[in-house]
């Protein structure tokens, strides 16, 4: 039995709902990654060798709680870029010729390219790091604009935990 040509629905009609359930699914996307993700570009070295020039960083924007050897997003002068959490509120901060301490413990860190060294013009070591803020280190510390230089960084002004 063939159905009436009048009650079959119209291509039109296909269509209109095609494009109704794309719309639904851009918004979707849009609004996942516009509240719980989030993704960068990396434009500077203070994470190489683990992201390169160009490379697209996924991160998690919700829930702000943050352990050491997590990296972070967080924003320099209007410029999205990353570190590596060493450091968080009431810890104390230490930088001498052996390299990091954090609470009276030299740190044994994997993947750090060049020594961890002060800087000049940079911040007073030692340092305890203000409740709600984290100290951050990129990877590559002889290129790194971050927490020696910039200071601590106030948790509600991170973006949010590098996933991938």
């Amino acid at each position: 039995m063939s159905q009436d040509p009048a009650q079959r629905p119209s291509l039109l009609h296909d269509l209109l709902m095609l494009a109704v359930q794309i719309a639904s699914i851009a918004l979707g996307v849009v609004v996942i990654f516009s509240f719980v993700f989030g993704v960068m570009r990396v434009t500077d070295p203070s994470m190489e060798p683990r992201f390169q020039d160009g490379d697209l960083v996924l991160f998690y924007r919700i829930g702000k709680q943050y352990d050491a050897r997590d990296v972070v997003v967080f924003k320099r002068d209007g410029l999205l870029t990353s570190g590596r959490v060493v450091a968080q509120g009431g810890d104390t901060v230490n930088i001498d010729s052996q390299g990091l301490i954090v609470n009276g413990a030299h740190q044994q860190e994997q993947g750090i390219v060049d020594e961890t060294t002060q800087v000049a013009d940079g911040v007073t070591f030692p340092l305890t790091v203000p409740e709600g803020s984290v100290f951050l280190l990129g990877d590559n510390r002889d290129e790194a604009v971050d927490s020696r230089i910039v200071g601590c960084v106030p948790v509600e002004q991170t973006l949010g935990k590098v996933i991938a």
